[in-house]
């Protein structure tokens, strides 16, 4: 289907020799599946009673699955901007979802990521790797901001994408009740602005779109010889929830979901079955699947976790991460329960094992932690850092959800802007974030909600934002 277009692109990319020495890290493949508002519970091998998903399972089974693995926002622009530069996504102007101008210059955001930010995707691609983008975007062009630049200028040679990018994409059409199959509805109607080569297919099929554009541009760059960096981002599991209609059982929103998180499962499963199938790829191919940030209220389950999507609490950050990678990772099967890192670490991580110089006009935020692919496991050193959204000072029902995070050691703290209403929670002991031991260790929480500050600070901060949180309600004694 897309396979004239990725030809064109690539023809022109002749074998590239590697320019590293014989001892040093050689080159690997590599498949980043970045997920959509899916939970930490969500897979069945993390512990999903109510859906099957076997082709992640079986990635599990064959490589690692993390249990202390955070993505750098409970919320997806800026969750995708930190595992794409290894840098924290505050830096770039960009601290919750993209929407259209106004609202983005209300809330003090740049309307897309600049171009200059270290994209893991660039690092690869001048070091000779073929790179693609499959699935959505959402760091720029969406709504209506149609002049931002095309996902080809971060590293990309080649991309597909959904309405919340530039350039080509696939358009969702949908099914109702007692609707016929040749009048379908469309959603998003306006993403024709946003590129030329739109496509509307039916929501159901769009991830596999995208497999089937990934597969041909896997199947280019072997027949180029080079190494390749695929970004695999389905809008599933997002709402709306549009599975197939024979899924859709009692049409609850749970049920939708279910049935949306399996059909995903089987689609992302051809592209497995490509990399396993073929002795080469599977000795030299590196799969990372998770979610950008926690669950949708009523869809996804956190597992044990406190919180959903856009909240602080581990239930909007903790992200269930699967590595496979048989040729490449010093485990099988194994559940790592103790390293802790996020997103961010991920791009000087993967720079470094395959031999790829770092840029060197900016510092990343993230540490390069190789040993998290070996049986050893390893964490990171210094903290990890975590900002709300500007716009989500209560959401699902919560309200004065905490404004900054901090996960450091055994130890989580969560406060405000101006280090008040300061909890602290161990996460050894209590991972549900029930019990506060501000009081019990106020020496270890006064440090860290003032180192915690002290990074909040040092990020730019909303620039012209007008944006204001909904007044906080006073609190009122009743007359008696």
């Amino acid at each position: 289907m897309h396979r004239l277009f990725f030809t064109l692109l690539l023809l022109s990319l002749l074998p590239v020799a590697s320019c590293l020495s014989d001892d040093s890290p050689k080159p690997f493949n590599i498949i980043l599946v970045f997920i959509d508002d899916m939970g930490w519970g969500d897979f069945s091998c993390f512990g999903n009673e109510d859906a099957d998903t076997p082709h992640i399972d079986r990635l599990a089974a064959e490589g690692i699955r993390y249990e202390q693995f955070y993505v750098n926002s409970p919320i997806c622009s800026p969750s995708r901007v930190a595992i794409s530069t290894g840098t924290y996504p505050q830096r770039w102007g960009i601290t919750s979802y993209l929407s259209n101008r106004n609202h983005n210059q209300a809330r003090g955001m740049e309307q897309w990521l600049s171009p200059d930010a270290p994209m893991l995707s660039r690092q690869l691609q001048q070091a000779g790797y073929a790179t693609g983008h499959f699935g959505k975007w959402h760091m720029g062009g969406q709504r209506d901001v149609n002049d931002a630049p095309p996902i080809q200028a971060y590293g990309f040679d080649a991309a597909l994408t959904n309405f919340e990018g530039m350039g080509p994409k696939l358009l969702p059409l949908t099914l109702k009740p007692g609707q016929g199959p040749e009048k379908p509805g469309r959603i998003w109607h306006h993403a024709e602005i946003l590129g030329e080569g739109y496509r509307w297919m039916q929501r159901s099929e769009i991830t596999a779109g995208f497999v089937e554009a990934a597969v041909d541009f896997i199947d280019e760059a072997q027949q180029a010889n080079k190494p390749f960096y695929v970004n695999l981002w389905p809008d599933d599991v997002h709402t709306p929830f549009w599975p197939p209609v024979e899924t859709w059982g009692d049409g609850s929103k749970r049920q939708l979901f279910l049935s949306v998180l399996e059909t995903m499962d089987s689609q992302l499963g051809v592209l497995f079955d490509r990399i396993h199938s073929d002795e080469t790829l599977r000795n030299n191919t590196l799969i990372l699947a998770c979610s950008d940030n926690g669950p949708e209220q009523g869809a996804g389950v956190a597992g044990p976790f406190r919180g959903y999507k856009t909240h602080l609490y581990e239930g909007g950050i903790r992200s269930s991460l699967v590595a496979w990678g048989p040729g490449i990772l010093d485990a099988e099967g194994r559940v790592d329960d103790s390293s802790v890192f996020s997103a961010i670490d991920l791009v000087p991580t993967l720079l470094d094992l395959t031999g790829t110089a770092h840029a060197t006009d900016v510092q990343l935020d993230g540490e390069s932690l190789p040993d998290i692919f070996s049986a050893k496991g390893q964490s990171r050193q210094a903290p990890i850092y975590f900002r709300r959204p500007p716009d989500r000072d209560s959401f699902y029902g919560v309200a004065d959800l905490p404004d900054l995070a901090v996960r450091s050691g055994k130890w989580k703290l969560t406060c405000e802007y101006d280090e008040s209403d300061v909890q602290l929670f161990d996460m050894e002991t209590d991972p549900g974030e029930t019990r506060n031991l501000a009081a019990e260790h106020s020496d270890i929480a006064a440090d860290l909600s003032s180192v915690l500050v002290k990074w909040h600070l040092s990020m730019p901060a909303d620039n012209g934002a007008t944006y204001k949180d909904p007044p906080r309600k006073p609190k009122t004694t009743k007359k008696k």
